[in-house]
């Protein structure tokens, strides 16, 4: 019979805690080190909640006294109230329509006068726990149509409400709930279609339209030469790869357009056009056109020669900071680019490149390890439960660390556009810090209590 542990310390995993408090630790030394002047007193400016590195001691702090409340609640309690947490996180969605508080264009923060929270961010932790409650329990078979349809629901209504709160950087970390969905039975065909899609969609914006009819058409084309005998005897293919032809064709002449011309905000689609190098889209009508003209002059997006690609000032500026950095890295407090404040945003969205240059090459690594160790224990973890509810709330939030390492460290380089993600437990914000502390120190609790299945 389980029976429930007596003390805080039984049957915690301490490797997890140990990674989260390295990270967390790196993340607060970061912070300094790009705001830290020598004319200030360490003491002082640590404890006067002036400076972002004193706030997010606190913010440490504080989180370190949610993890310990955690750790001594009683896993069922979590099982208990995942459907009323995550009705809670829709209404505080819903709240910042007319309560929020603007922040870089987007209505998506509540004030609450020592530090603003983003419900969306912390709608996370309810959503994995309403996909864990869902999908364990009994009559839940995921194989089953309906059944990944209401998953389906459940995981991006947060992510079409951010969308609307014109936030659509955070509703993309909602889509990690698919390795989730993946683990529990999603057929791989519709992983498939939906990166077919990713792909066709960035294809449709980078090629022009030349190329990008002809590539669609000699693909359709070669695919019913080599198949023509099975296409005589199963007509339904030939309609298929019309049918898909189409779709690319309605995906470049309609679904593109209307995402740059009314969709995304001016400063969204400079993002998004300073990753892919591309200067001369056709706005429908010079109002849209010169809105992205002033925006690319505000973020000091230019090209210098014919031929060179546009780059954001932000993500340059990154970019030589982490250069900078060689190997081994200048050494803590060393750095040029982070500590003079040309990096924009360099304690919150580009903190990375903070890491680069202080520690540089194999310190992003060791950073990288730790982040991936992190993961990977997550789900080793998941993988020992027996309780269905453990699994897949470990796995949701695996995924939201993988999508948020991803995308900060791939937008940081220049690889990806700007969305507006933090670095898991690294960037400044209370909003953040406290959320990952709540979804990890939540998988401890339930590892804790492995022998007890949850429903």
């Amino acid at each position: 019979m389980y029976q429930k542990n007596p003390t805080i310390s039984k049957g915690i995993d301490w490797l997890t805690v140990l990674l989260y408090l390295l990270l967390a630790v790196v993340g607060l030394l970061c912070i300094f080190s790009v705001e830290y002047k020598s004319s200030d007193n360490v003491l002082q400016s640590f404890l006067g909640f002036k400076k972002e590195y004193s706030k997010q001691l606190y913010f440490f702090g504080a989180s370190i006294i949610v993890a310990t409340v955690i750790l001594l609640t009683d896993s069922k309690f979590f099982a208990a109230t995942a459907n009323l947490a995550y009705a809670m996180g829709i209404l505080l969605i819903l709240a910042t329509f007319v309560l929020g508080k603007e922040v870089g264009g987007s209505k998506s923060w509540i004030p609450l006068g020592f530090m603003n929270i983003q419900p969306v961010e912390v709608c996370k932790i309810f959503t994995s726990l309403a996909l864990a409650k869902f999908m364990s329990l009994p009559e839940t078979n995921f194989h089953k149509t309906k059944n990944q349809l209401i998953a389906a629901a459940i995981a991006f209504t947060p992510a079409i409400l951010s969308v609307l709160q014109k936030e659509p950087g955070a509703a993309i970390v909602y889509f990690s709930f698919a390795i989730t969905f993946y683990r529990e039975g999603l057929p791989t065909l519709y992983l498939i279609i939906i990166f077919s899609l990713a792909i066709l969609v960035v294809a449709s914006i980078v090629l022009s339209s030349a190329v990008f009819y002809g590539i669609i058409t000699v693909a359709a084309f070669l695919y019913v030469f080599f198949t023509w005998r099975r296409i005589r005897r199963d007509l339904f293919r030939l309609f298929l790869v019309i049918a898909v032809w189409l779709l690319c064709v309605g995906v470049k002449l309609f679904m593109v357009p209307a995402l740059f011309n009314s969709i995304l905000k001016p400063h969204q689609v400079v993002r998004i056009f300073s990753t892919f190098g591309i200067d001369d889209y056709k706005f429908k009508s010079p109002e849209r056109t010169a809105e992205i003209q002033k925006e690319f002059a505000k973020l000091g997006t230019t090209k210098k020669k014919e031929g060179e690609k546009v780059e954001s000032y932000n993500v340059k500026q990154s970019k030589i900071a982490i250069g900078s950095g060689g190997m081994w890295g200048k050494g803590f407090l060393q750095g040029t680019q982070t500590r003079g404040e040309f990096v924009p945003a360099q304690n919150t969205d580009f903190i990375f490149s903070s890491v680069g240059e202080n520690f540089g090459f194999w310190g992003c690594v060791i950073l990288m390890l730790l982040y991936f160790g992190l993961m990977i224990r997550l789900i080793l973890l998941a993988e020992r439960q027996r309780s269905t509810f453990s699994r897949v709330y470990m796995y949701c939030v695996t995924g939201i660390l993988f999508f948020h390492v991803a995308l900060n460290v791939c937008m940081t380089l220049g690889l990806a556009p700007s969305p507006g993600i933090t670095l898991p437990l690294l960037s400044y914000g209370g909003s953040s810090l406290v959320t990952f502390t709540i979804l990890i120190f939540i998988c401890i609790r339930l590892d804790a209590d492995r022998q007890m299945i949850l429903r």
